[in-house]
């Protein structure tokens, strides 16, 4: 007799997803539909609202300039972020969204610990702004719905992962998801951007990044939003059936039904020709390996399918679940060079 998950994974086994791209199509009419269901499984769009951008503090440090703000992403709901401007800079260059994974809030993307395991998390190369910062870029951090000081959590712990406290569930009573809420707030700081911070970054510049947590709504929001222009998510693109589907992950990884559709890999066709740079760790015990292959082969035929192979890149850190910016950034940074 089978258990029920051992049910639900023969069955996975047996049903191709129903909108994926094959050879002969017509990509950018795939690319619609597609996207107009990734738009509806989502839970998207959000109610729009004025952004109400305000300033709320700035700091010089030795290497850059941090000016702290919110904005609205829908009416009553703010979010905090952080930008990071190099020395020096006197002209737009490009802009990197920065995007923590499950942890006690943005602040790691700044290399800022403030609770117990923060240095852990930021030794693991988490600190993307700080990085982003010294390969020469802006950079912005954002707090993730259900986390940091948006997790409202006293030790900081996101407030989506607990078994007994997931407020992300909520999301899902509501209509909603919670990677979707995630990716509104992320398309609408790109829209804060072209607004209100022009004067920093360069508006067809954006790049997308983030491990774990991050690295998901990475994948997710460049695959809505076209204005990034390079896309980094890490230990996040995996076969559904060999990661979110196999094994214990947050709820806020999940978006219903999503898998009678797309598979990760499918998906990643809504993300070319605009280069996208999988970063994955070999001993990744919740992105399995063999399954980050898989997800990457199927994105590869498609982005060479139309001409763009060069554009989609594998990056694989020698270890666990976390960042590896030596081995990401001079292939980020190579294949950004390619953009007109």
């Amino acid at each position: 007799m089978l258990t029920s998950k051992e049910y639900i994974s023969q069955l996975a086994k047996d049903v191709e997803p129903a909108l994926v791209f094959k050879e002969g199509m017509n990509f950018e009419g795939w690319q619609r539909e597609a996207h107009a269901k990734l738009e509806e499984l989502l839970g998207l769009p959000l109610p729009a609202c004025e952004f109400d951008f305000q300033v709320t503090g700035q700091e010089e440090t030795e290497g850059y300039t941090s000016i702290s703000f919110t904005f609205q992403s829908e009416p009553g709901y703010r979010v905090p972020c952080t930008l990071l401007v190099p020395k020096g800079v006197d002209t737009p260059i490009p802009g990197v969204i920065c995007l923590q994974g499950h942890s006690t809030g943005a602040h790691i993307s700044l290399g800022k610990s403030i609770f117990e395991g923060d240095d852990e998390l930021i030794a693991g190369g988490r600190d993307f702004a700080v990085r982003a910062v010294k390969e020469g870029f802006c950079a912005i951090v954002m707090e993730q719905r259900y986390m940091g000081v948006l997790g409202a959590r006293a030790d900081g712990q996101p407030a989506c992962l607990g078994l007994t406290d997931n407020a992300a569930m909520g999301s899902f009573l509501m209509g909603r998801t919670p990677i979707g809420e995630r990716v509104w707030d992320i398309h609408k700081l790109i829209d804060v951007i072209e607004a209100h911070l022009t004067e920093y970054i360069e508006p067809s510049k954006i790049i997308c990044m983030g491990n774990s947590g991050g690295g998901t709504a990475t994948f997710y929001a460049s695959c809505y939003d076209r204005r990034i222009c390079l896309s980094m998510p890490s230990c996040a693109v995996c076969t559904y059936d060999e990661s979110i589907m196999a094994m214990m992950h947050c709820p806020c990884n999940c978006i219903p039904g999503i898998r009678k559709y797309f598979n990760m890999g499918d998906l990643g066709g809504l993300i070319a020709p605009r280069p996208a740079v999988i970063v994955c760790g070999v001993e990744d015990d919740i992105f399995p390996l063999a399954g980050v292959e898989k997800s990457y082969a199927v994105m590869r035929n498609t982005y060479e399918s139309i001409g763009k192979g060069e554009c989609c890149r594998l990056v694989k850190g020698q270890g666990g679940h976390q960042f590896y910016p030596d081995d990401a950034w001079p292939v980020a940074k190579k294949l950004l060079e390619s953009i007109e």
